[in-house]
Parts: C-alpha cells; structure tokens; sequence
C-alpha cells in the first residue's frame, strides 16, 4: 500500500525545515582566534559587549602587553610568546623571559597595559635553564588581575597564560625571575 503523504505530515515537515533555518541562520560562530561572529559577517574588531573586550582592546593587532611587579617595585615587560588576538595569532617557543629581581615569596602583580579583561589565568614556573615547560610548577591560577608569590630562592622562568574575556584570544608572558 502506497504512503499518503498527508497536510497534516507536511505542516510537521516544514516547520521542521523553517527551525533548521531559523537555528542555523541565528546561531553565532566562532571565528579563528575564539571571537564570536553573527552568521551575517565577521566584524574587523571585537565590539564591546556585555561581555567584550574593553574599548581600548577592540582595535588592537596585538595582545596587550603585560607587566609584573613586586611589591612596591617597578614594573618589567614581559616577553610576549604564543598569543591568538581576534583574527591572527602567532606561535613562540618557551622563552628565558624578561629578567627581575624579587624577594622569595614576595607578592607579585600582573598588568595588562592597556587595561582589559580577563576570563583566566594561570601562572607557572621552571628553573631558568629548563628551555620549556616540562616540570613546572603552578604559582597561581585564578580570574581577575594575576596576583601570586613570587617561588624560593633560584633562578626560574615564570610563564603566566591568560585567556582574555569575550574569547578575544590567549597569550603566554614570560619572565625571568632572580629570586633571593
């Protein structure tokens, strides 16, 4: 017996093609980098959103640049490494570091320059000759502004990772610590 093919089986059928085309047609997608787009056309820049980037990230070609200070020290640049930024990216190897001298757990400080939010962190460390990341030992993890103790007395690289907010991207900051 042939399959009738009624009004009723043809409403269910195009209301379940009209959803595909709805979901599909509104749901946002992830470009290269981690930023969300609408299916209408990926932005030049990450716009500020509730949850976006802060203005002065949002035209950048580059993560911001990052600074770590000990309690009442100057700041020291630190070097950049891999990083994924908006709709680039750049690959680095584990670096020595950006060189400063600190005190054995003494509190220290990251900051972004300029400004901008962060979704995570995670800070780590190896013995200065290590040459990579295997072995290291985790100092601080957390959101908000990377704040940890610096480690004991030694010669160690210092990797802090951060994830940006609004999936603006990643990067790895290096320093080299002379810890006394």
């Amino acid at each position: 017996m042939p399959t009738r093919f009624t009004l009723i089986d043809f409403r269910i059928s195009a209301i379940g093609a009209l959803m595909v085309v709805l979901l599909v047609g509104c749901s946002p997608t992830t470009a290269p980098g981690g930023s969300t787009t609408s299916v209408a056309g990926p932005s030049p820049t990450v716009a500020a959103t509730v949850a976006g980037p802060s203005p002065t990230l949002a035209g950048r070609d580059a993560p911001p640049e990052a600074q770590l200070a000990a309690e009442g020290g100057d700041a020291v640049l630190g070097q950049l490494g891999s990083y994924t930024w908006l709709q680039s990216g750049s690959d680095s190897p584990w670096l020595p570091g950006a060189p400063i001298a600190v005190g054995a757990g003494e509190p220290l400080t990251v900051g972004l320059v300029p400004a901008g939010d962060l979704a995570d962190w995670r800070a780590r460390y190896v013995p200065s000759n290590a040459g990579g990341p295997r072995g290291a030992v985790v100092l601080g993890e957390g959101t908000g502004d990377p704040a940890f103790r610096a480690p004991k007395a030694g010669s160690w690289t210092v990797e802090l990772f951060v994830e940006f907010a609004a999936g603006a991207g990643t990067a790895s900051y290096y320093w080299l610590l002379d810890v006394s």
